[in-house]
């Protein structure tokens, strides 16, 4: 991710911080990191910056997981069959995802294409497809201001555009409907955030984020260490965790939009922000057997030619998850196209585009068919004219505030206040929103996904066009409106 951090200086409010720290355009080369480590291929977080440390001997931007195949058997299938399909094809089998299904690696140097090709003409194959990569996206520039302590206006507000600003998510609201309600913050829900994994706590080289709570953290796992620690290397899992429930009311740092819900940390991404569609597809699973009632997603497949056929083992996990009575929310992808990537694009997801502090849609941000709604996702507007609203509120030329919350600053995993954007930040804004709808039960106890995420676009504020269009879905969220009794 493209840091940028620049600290108060002493004697500094807020207030003169944040007229002086203001979006600068990046370097080539920083946009050039930014498109290597975010979209380079499948999966990318949902914003548009370079990771804070690389690995060594970790690559990018291959389109499928090196050697990797994900295949899906007939029910009946036995493990002698399968053995005996391997063996046809000189595949082996590295890991296993329920219903019948098998990541196999290929031998040699056969091309996964040809692999692909072979595997389903065998019989007993339902399906087989590349395991397909992801990534982390997102950029950043920061400071260290302290929060409002009990949420009233001061000096946060003036980098929290995207809570309180004009075109923010009406946060204050929100907090004091949902501490009448008996749940402050989204007190009583648990949401799992899928991602590069959350500086959730000490352990090792590791330390937890300040500003994140010392408790709250429920059932964590990481799938790409295989263990139950899946602490951050990359910086952006704590940003989109901070976005959710970074800690309110205490002095330090920025706030959460939903800082009472517990958090579920699953690491999927490796510290280039890399992963690949199978693991999501475990991840999810998980999820939903350990009791999350909201999943965010802030990733997206940035290929536009894949399809629900292209991941089968992803699109499982989101029936699973649906199945169970959990909300899925996905970031809608960077490329500012007009096609909406997976996983945000299936229908049991809650796809969520990106706007700016002018009520725009980002330049970057994808739109279309499938989109549900936007939220903040910060920096500047896409150049947009087709009707009134935007050409009154949409500036492409102008430099617009990001999105802050603490995370890493550079490679030494040091804290600060990042600045970032993209729709991977948007995403957590409507994920901490269904979390409130859970919480304050405005609409029920136990409402389905499809309900709550009804009542988050009944009560979005209508953008662009007249009604529901493809740029901006059904509006720009509200979450004082979403739990308004």
């Amino acid at each position: 991710m493209n840091y940028v951090f620049t600290d108060l200086r002493d004697g500094e409010t807020l207030r003169q911080y944040a007229a002086r720290v203001r979006p600068r355009r990046r370097s080539r080369w920083e946009a050039g990191q930014a498109r290597i480590l975010v979209l380079a291929a499948v999966l990318s977080v949902g914003l548009v910056a370079p990771v804070a440390a690389r690995a060594s001997g970790e690559q990018s931007g291959s389109k499928a997981a090196p050697a990797q195949v994900v295949v899906g058997y007939e029910r009946t299938a036995s493990q002698s069959q399968k053995a005996s399909l391997q063996r046809a094809t000189g595949t082996a089998p590295i890991d296993s995802l329920p219903g019948q299904t098998q990541v196999l690696r290929v031998k040699g140097s056969e091309s996964i294409s040809h692999a692909v090709e072979r595997l389903r003409a065998q019989p007993g194959v339902r399906y087989a497809v590349p395991n397909f990569r992801l990534h982390a996206a997102g950029p950043w520039q920061a400071g260290l201001p302290n929060d409002p302590g009990n949420g009233s206006p001061g000096d946060w507000i003036d980098l929290q555009w995207n809570f309180a600003g004009a075109f923010g998510v009406n946060a204050p609201h929100a907090w004091g409907v949902a501490r009448a309600a008996g749940a402050p913050g989204g007190k009583g829900v648990t949401v799992a955030v899928i991602d590069s994994g959350i500086a959730y706590r000490d352990y090792g080289q590791f330390r937890r984020a300040p500003d994140l709570p010392s408790h709250g953290w429920v059932d964590p796992y990481d799938f790409i260490s295989h263990n139950r620690y899946p602490l951050d290397r990359l910086g952006h899992g704590t940003l989109v965790a901070g976005t959710i429930a970074q800690s309110t009311d205490n002095g330090v740092g920025l706030t959460g939009l939903a800082y009472g819900v517990k958090i579920m940390p699953l690491r999927v991404l490796d510290s280039n922000g890399d992963g690949d569609g199978a693991t999501l597809a475990k991840a999810i699973r998980y999820a939903v057997d350990h009791h999350a009632q909201v999943i965010n997603m802030s990733v997206a497949f940035d290929d536009p030619s894949l399809d629900a056929r292209s991941i089968p083992e992803v699109i499982s996990a989101i029936r699973y998850g649906h199945g169970h009575g959990v909300i899925m929310v996905g970031a809608s992808g960077n490329e500012g196209s007009n096609h909406v990537d997976y996983p945000a694009r299936d229908r049991d997801v809650l796809s969520v585009g990106a706007t700016t502090a002018d009520g725009c849609l980002a330049r970057y941000s994808n739109y279309g068919r499938g989109l549900a709604v936007v939220a903040p996702g910060g920096e500047n507007d896409a150049n947009l004219t087709g009707n009134a609203w935007d050409r009154s509120h949409c500036h492409p030329r102008r430099h617009l505030p990001l999105v802050y919350q603490q995370t890493f600053k550079d490679a030494s995993m040091d804290f600060g206040l990042a600045g970032d954007y993209g729709t991977s930040i948007a995403t957590p804004h409507v994920t901490a929103i269904a979390a409130l709808i859970l919480a304050t039960h405005v609409i029920g106890r136990h409402p389905a996904p499809d309900v709550v995420e009804k009542r988050v676009e009944t009560t979005a504020r209508d953008l662009g066009a007249t009604g529901s269009d493809s740029h901006y879905g059904a509006g720009l969220v509200d979450a004082g409106a979403a739990i308004k009794p």
